[in-house]
């Protein structure tokens, strides 16, 4: 499965998830693009678009996009806090489907 990785999140965490192909949004040089445009690119390359922005649900039409996103609702996006989410976000990975949106909490 590719994953793209949101920038407002710590690339590292694709070490957490091995067995999926998986970069982050600034190793694709889409840093800075807005949430619609990001969305766009991603659902192109992309299966499941992983974030820590809890208010993308609420900007965009996420149905109009055919990708699956998970939200990590950690203390904070700093790797400290997102690292420990990781193993449900590799369970959520097994059953995921586009067009989901899907939260992980600690």
């Amino acid at each position: 499965m590719r994953i793209l990785i949101d920038e407002c999140l710590d690339w590292r965490l694709c070490r957490s998830i091995a067995r999926h192909d998986c970069v982050s949004v600034q190793m694709m040089g889409w840093g800075g693009l807005a949430n619609g445009t990001l969305l766009q690119r991603a659902e192109q390359e992309f299966e499941v678009f992983l974030t820590g922005d809890r208010n993308l649900t609420f900007q965009q039409e996420i149905e109009k996009f055919n990708i699956a996103i998970v939200v990590l609702h950690a203390a904070s996006t700093q790797l400290r806090d997102t690292k420990p989410l990781m193993p449900k976000v590799v369970e959520v990975l097994r059953t995921i489907q586009s067009g989901e949106v899907v939260g992980v909490y600690p």
